[in-house]
């Protein structure tokens, strides 16, 4: 497998088993995620699996899912 990036179709992502959350809508659309052999983690949407995968670190997810535990986000789904 080549260097992922951000941006690769998520199709070119081999052996990697992609994981979305138990609440995901009723037609199991959400974000997935799975981890590399490089230990980063790469992003889609669910609805376009074939289309483009973001890459982070563990330190970018690490950060991210301290936020939404801690609530940093909840302005982005609620009124």
């Amino acid at each position: 497998m080549h260097r992922p990036y951000n941006g690769m179709a998520a199709q070119d992502l081999h052996e990697v088993t992609w994981q979305k959350s138990k609440h995901s809508n009723s037609q199991g659309t959400c974000v997935e995620f799975a981890k590399l052999a490089t230990g980063e983690v790469a992003v889609r949407n669910s609805r376009f699996p074939e289309g483009p995968a973001l890459v982070y670190t563990p330190a970018e997810v690490e950060a991210m899912l301290l936020g939404i535990k801690d609530g940093e986000f909840d302005h982005l789904i609620r009124d």
